[in-house]
């Protein structure tokens, strides 16, 4: 099973990764930016899907937004609570949410999909759908490219998408893209991008 492996993969390097990533301030200050833009705003929940280290998680909760942080990785979480304790974490997997349908304002899912193989990547989004109320707004980061690839992520193979891609299958899935950002990554290796959508 897919999430199995990733929450293995993640679980063996969860200190390291931690120390790369942990903070804020260790990311490029356009992101936190831009997840803020679309989410800062939102009255009701939010989910943060794939939180990590909850560096993020922390962050909405900054900006007063009602954020929750789930992950598959108990190390994640376990840091995640001691680092923020004003925010809610739980263990728990995107692909199928406990929450009620229509129930969630917002998801931030950054760079949490790109172990996803594409032939289950409709139906994750499908689910998100299900979960957030319309008007609701859920903010992708990823890995962007030319065409949909795989290629060996340090943790665990990951997939590259185009932009268009992803923005296509948003509309299949009940949302309406609403902004788009893309820049090379640091180290001129990969393509960063990321999409904001509202729930129709």
């Amino acid at each position: 099973m897919q999430s199995e492996t990733v929450r293995q993969a993640y679980g063996s390097i969860a200190g390291l990764y931690i120390d790369l990533f942990g903070t804020t301030r260790k990311i490029n200050p356009e992101d936190p930016a831009f997840i803020g833009r679309h989410l800062a705003g939102q009255l009701g929940p939010v989910l943060d899907l794939g939180c990590g280290p909850g560096h993020l998680t922390g962050h909405l909760r900054s900006l007063g937004v009602d954020v929750r942080g789930i992950d598959l990785v108990p190390e994640f979480i376990t840091h995640a609570q001691a680092a923020h304790p004003d925010v809610e974490f739980h263990l728990g997997s995107f692909e199928r949410l406990d929450v009620a349908t229509g129930s969630v304002d917002g998801i931030l899912a950054w760079y949490s999909l790109i172990h996803l193989p594409p032939e289950e990547f409709d139906g994750v989004l499908a689910e998100f759908r299900r979960a957030m109320a319309p008007g609701g707004k859920l903010v992708l980061g990823f890995f962007g490219a030319d065409e949909i690839g795989p290629f060996e992520h340090k943790v665990v193979t990951a997939y590259r998408w185009p932009p268009d891609e992803v923005a296509g299958r948003l509309r299949r899935t009940g949302f309406r893209e609403v902004e788009r950002v893309q820049r090379p990554s640091e180290g001129g290796q990969r393509l960063h991008a990321a999409i904001a959508a509202v729930a129709e």
